[in-house]
This record gives C-alpha cells, sequence and structure tokens, in this order.
C-alpha cells in the first residue's frame, strides 16, 4: 500500500503534467508569450481545494490579455495575472 505522501506526490506531478499538456496546446496560438505558475501548487503546499494561479506575460498588454483569456476559458487556470514582457522583468 502506498503511502500518504507517495500517494500526494503522484497527484501533483499528474496536476502538473496535465497543466503542462493544457498549457502546449494553448501556447501554439501565442509562440512569443511565457506562462509561469504561481502559488499554493507552485510552492507545493497545496490541497484538493487549492486553485491553479498563473501569470500571462507577452510583448504587449493585448497579447498578454488574450493570453490570459484563453487560459481562462479553456478552464486551464483559475486566477491569470495578465503581465507585458517589461512589466514582468
Amino acid at each position: 500500500m502506498a503511502s500518504l505522501a507517495a500517494i500526494r506526490d503522484r497527484s501533483y506531478r499528474l496536476r502538473l503534467a496535465g497543466l503542462r499538456r493544457e498549457i502546449a496546446y494553448l501556447m501554439r496560438q501565442f509562440p512569443a508569450a511565457e506562462v509561469w505558475l504561481f502559488g499554493s501548487l507552485a510552492r507545493g503546499d497545496w490541497d484538493g481545494f487549492s486553485d491553479v494561479d498563473l501569470l500571462a506575460i507577452s510583448l504587449t498588454a493585448s497579447q498578454a490579455n488574450n493570453l490570459a483569456d484563453a487560459l481562462l476559458g479553456n478552464g486551464i487556470a483559475d486566477d491569470v495575472i495578465a503581465l507585458t514582457q517589461a512589466d514582468w522583468q
């Protein structure tokens, strides 16, 4: 029988892998953009009720907002902050 830590680790890895797949598919439409994970899932102190927090970073505010809308609209994230690359730096 797997330990609770092993089950939690497997669940975490599966959740991250799923996010990576979904984001990679979406990013084909936004080749100059970046997506960063932050919050409890990124820190590793998440639980079953944790949401997915992402940063949508692109060259312009309009592109970043479009990416954020796509991430939210496709159900990939619960909270998205849109930033230009200049603001991110």
